[in-house]
């Protein structure tokens, strides 16, 4: 499989950081062409993260296997990676790696220094990174990736050079998926749609039965509301239903990671941990119990994506816009839905959903959030 097979929809993308590639490999000089800092932007599953490791096999191996398999496992030896399934990238975590650029490419002719999120650093810690950029070695190219430019200080902006990513079409995820992954065209298709092309939650529904339900399950919640009551106990689902998808995501990656690090500390599965080495699992839980806050928010903002798309129909149905309904499978409800309400309440709990989201940004308490947001969802019965 050539580097870049699993980026699909950006052709226009992939020209320009394949072109800089190609300068590079032979020694070219075309400012035009390379440069060492990038920003790689596009909306969350739009494959910034895919575009920038193929961007650094390119850089570092071309098409070759072995650079190919050791960048897929982040070994190879001239790349560094910075991602983080915190909240926030610390400042810690960004002195080292600009630490790490400092070195001499080992094996090729760059040493490639990748941050996923980069959107996830406080202005401090941005700073660290400027002074990185403003003075990098010769051999070290810098690629951050984030979902906008504006999600990062102007300092840091004016130094790189941003490739933009579009959404990809549903055709264009589903051709992926059924290529990839092996899924049959229907299902493929299916969940591109009600991924909204998001290429990782597409994968996830097309490839697990679990994922399919949850989805199906907060959409039925949604759908039932009528009264104050449906609407704080549609809350408590939902959100168990967001705490058993984090926990589903996060349980096998967890006891892979703790495996992992019991081989290389030396250390056979059962065995007794010695305590000079207990610190090291103890940070490798920390770091675990972080993530899995992240992921539990993550849950719960996938699941509003997902309510989002109900009430977008429905709206659509209210002000009789043509337009493909990303919930085909139960446009029967949907429709119905739409004959409970009108389209100024659609789009209150549309505004309600956006708010809930700001909400639990800032830490608000879950369950209250989503409280709040669903009590603007409550539908009267049809008239009998």
């Amino acid at each position: 499989m050539a580097i870049w097979d699993e980026l699909t929809g950006q052709a226009d993308a992939i020209a320009i950081v394949e072109a800089a590639a190609a300068a590079s490999s032979v020694g070219g000089s075309d400012d035009s062409s390379m440069t060492h800092s990038w920003l790689i932007t596009g909306p969350p599953g739009s494959g910034r993260s895919n575009l920038a490791y193929a961007f650094a096999t390119a850089l570092l191996g071309g098409d070759d296997e072995a650079t190919r398999r050791q960048v897929q496992a982040r070994t190879h030896p001239d790349l560094g990676v910075l991602a983080t399934e915190r909240v926030i990238i610390s400042i810690e975590e960004v002195r080292q790696l600009v630490a790490t650029s400092q070195f001499s490419p080992s094996v090729g002719r760059y040493r490639v220094m990748v941050i996923e999120d980069a959107d996830r650093m406080t202005e401090r810690t941005s700073n660290v990174l400027l002074k990185a950029l403003e003075e990098p070695p010769p051999r070290t190219v810098w690629i951050l990736c984030a979902p906008s430019e504006a999600d990062l200080i102007p300092t840091i902006r004016s130094r790189v050079r941003t490739v933009r990513l579009r959404v990809p079409s549903v055709d264009e995820v589903a051709s992926l998926l059924e290529r990839r992954d092996g899924v049959d065209a229907a299902t493929a298709t299916r969940a591109a749609r009600e991924a909204q092309s998001h290429i990782g939650m597409a994968h996830r529904l097309a490839t697990n039965a679990q994922a399919r339900e949850r989805r199906e399950r907060t959409l039925d919640v949604a759908l039932g509301i009528r009264s104050v009551s449906d609407a704080t106990n549609a809350a408590t689902v939902l959100l168990d239903l967001a705490k058993a998808d984090a926990e589903a995501i996060t349980e096998e990656r967890d006891s892979e990671e703790r495996d992992a690090a019991l081989r290389s500390l030396g250390i056979d599965p059962g065995g007794t941990i010695p305590p000079a080495l207990r610190s090291q699992l103890k940070a490798l839980e920390e770091d675990q119990k972080r993530r899995a806050t992240r992921s539990l928010r993550d849950g719960i903002d996938r699941i509003m994506v997902d309510l989002l798309s109900l009430y977008r129909d429905i709206l659509l149905i209210q002000l009789g816009v043509p337009g493909d309904p990303i919930n085909l499978s139960i446009l029967g409800r949907v429709e119905a839905a739409a004959a409970l309400s009108d389209a100024a309440g659609t789009l209150a709990t549309m505004d309600a959903i956006a708010i809930a989201r700001r909400r639990i940004d800032s830490n608000v308490a879950p369950a209250l959030a989503l409280e709040a947001m669903l009590v603007t969802a409550v539908r009267k019965a049809a008239a009998p």
